[in-house]
């Protein structure tokens, strides 16, 4: 279980996509197609596609349920630490201002995000 660095990004951008992403990661699509979807779904929503109410509609749509995380210890409970406890999760792990794939304990990220603390996540459930 451990950071996996990830990053399709067709031009190897670092910052401002990280809710594309994840989400491709989770869905297994190409990066220009989650681009492109996420964009139709703030489209239809009259909002944009960074808003999280637009990707969480996304994922809710294509069989995503979305999970609080108890806040128990708001400062010293970890991505890392979070996947190491729930390695059966597939899905996106969101911070205050990021997001983050996970898989099999493990996550994704184009920078080791594990020391970030985690808020709420998303599961696939179908």
């Amino acid at each position: 279980m451990a950071y996996i660095n990830y990053n399709p990004n067709p031009a190897r951008k670092l910052v401002g996509d990280c809710v594309i992403r994840a989400i491709s990661k989770s869905l297994d699509k190409e990066w220009e197609d989650t681009y492109l979807e996420i964009v139709m779904q703030g489209f239809s929503m009259h909002d944009m596609p960074s808003s999280n109410d637009v990707w969480g509609t996304y994922l809710a749509d294509h069989g995503f349920k979305r999970y609080v995380i108890p806040d128990t210890c708001p400062y010293c409970y970890t991505v890392d630490q979070f996947c190491q406890d729930n390695p059966d999760v597939t899905g996106i792990l969101a911070t205050g201002s990021h997001v983050i794939a996970i898989n099999g304990g493990n996550y994704f990220d184009t920078w080791d995000s594990g020391n970030e603390v985690p808020i709420y996540y998303w599961r696939k459930e179908r």
